[in-house]
């Protein structure tokens, strides 16, 4: 396609999903359960289609030497089918929010204020490798009555065609429109250039993908956006962190799966917590083939340790690498995560209940855990299905995205026919 050619594609796209907007917000909750069902039944049906698809993108990427980081979320095999599917039935079980009126209050003049809560229209969604994304995304939309386009990476185009090939049959089974849910189906970045400027069709950007991905985004998109730029979450071992505990939530957080961006990049120590846990700790990560790069305190401990850089401490490696520093105390953990961390997730490993209050007080992040793996922080884990995101922003929706994070509130007023004096 040329660039008046693309152009005119994507105007189309926009319009058509402008207007189904108007339709998902007609739509019953038992309709959208409806397309919800035939969904995860069309899933179960062609799994070993869809497994097919994604094994020609696999060879792709491995052919062009994508990193085992990327080639691993790229990756569809019969368990991650039925994730997909059990995210789709747990969005299923989330009871109906919208246009249900809240926050009733009479004012002296005589009108009743509430609130609404309401779709917020257009979602575009531009995503790189995980083409699970394309169901999760779908779902939330439906679900929260949005309609979306998706725009996936075109190292998943096989595997992002088949799945918007089954959600389409699955509207079109019931009888709607099936421009609810549009996937972009050419691969030139001057798509996504365009999509970024069609403010007047599309509420807002949701970009998932690597930190250049989302500062591309960031940079030229006129449309406002929910977004985390990266993933840089802490493990802080305080003093009076318990060994197995600290051992476990490390171990996980850093090497449970690297190329997420809730796993962990950095491990800070408290300088009293006993220096042979934190060995054994050191050691564990490198008997897993992590890469250790810590300060001097690091290396006088554990000697494979390789002396970190100052850009080490803002790295989002995706890789089995950590960055470990001993710190003299909380407030030299909490400086460190306020300077290089991301905002994304940060955990505290301590019994002490004042150290967990304090870190859970100052520590800026989206989410912030006690005594608990990083590999927590999703959307499916906090019991809302699916994400549609993370957000690290702190206007409107924050943390894992889920079904509420695509609604807004509308006020809604009533009387009997009082008027201003």
């Amino acid at each position: 396609m040329n660039k008046i050619q693309i152009t005119k594609y994507i105007e189309n796209v926009c319009s058509s999903s402008l207007k189904a907007s108007r339709i998902a917000r007609t739509l019953t909750n038992q309709d959208r359960l409806k397309i919800l069902n035939s969904i995860i039944n069309n899933l179960r049906r062609n799994s070993s289609d869809i497994i097919k698809k994604n094994s020609i993108d696999i060879k792709a990427a491995q052919k062009n030497n994508l990193s085992d980081a990327l080639v691993d979320r790229l990756l569809i095999n019969h368990k991650r089918v039925l994730s997909m599917i059990d995210g789709l039935v747990k969005i299923r079980t989330i009871p109906d929010i919208l246009f249900k009126k809240i926050n009733k209050s009479k004012q002296s003049s005589g009108i009743i204020v509430e609130q609404m809560r309401v779709p917020l229209g257009v979602i575009a969604m531009i995503y790189e490798s995980r083409p699970n994304v394309t169901i999760d995304a779908a779902g939330l939309a439906l679900k929260s009555a949005n309609s979306i386009i998706l725009r996936g990476g075109s190292e998943a185009i096989n595997s992002n065609l088949i799945l918007s090939k089954i959600i389409k049959d699955s509207l079109i089974e019931c009888n709607v429109s099936t421009d609810l849910v549009q996937i972009i189906k050419i691969t030139d970045r001057s798509a996504v250039s365009k999509l970024l400027t069609m403010d007047d069709y599309i509420d807002v950007i949701i970009p998932r993908g690597g930190k250049g991905l989302i500062k591309k985004i960031s940079k030229e998109s006129k449309i406002p956006l929910i977004k985390h730029l990266d993933g840089n979450c802490h493990v802080y071992v305080d003093k009076e962190a318990d060994f197995k505990t600290a051992i476990k939530c490390t171990l996980n957080s850093k090497t449970q799966r690297y190329g997420v961006c809730n796993a962990a990049e950095s491990l800070l120590f408290h300088q009293s917590f006993p220096k042979s846990y934190m060995r054994n700790i050191l050691e564990e990560l490198h008997s897993h083939g992590v890469e250790i790069r810590g300060c001097k305190k690091t290396k006088v401990i554990f000697k494979p340790t390789r002396l970190a850089k100052e850009s080490d401490w803002y790295e989002e490696y995706l890789r089995p690498i950590i960055s470990v520093k001993v710190v003299k105390n909380i407030d030299e953990a909490i400086d460190h995560i306020e300077k290089y961390g991301s905002q994304h997730t940060d955990s505290i490993i301590t019994k002490n209940k004042s150290n967990q209050s304090k870190f859970l007080r100052a520590v800026n992040s989206s989410s912030v855990m006690v005594n608990t793996s990083t590999r927590f922080a999703d959307g499916y884990e906090y019991g809302l299905g699916a994400e549609i995101g993370i957000s690290t922003d702190k206007i409107h929706a924050r943390g894992p995205v889920g079904l509420e994070g695509l609604t807004n509130l509308k006020y809604v007023v009533t009387s009997k026919g009082v008027i201003k004096n």
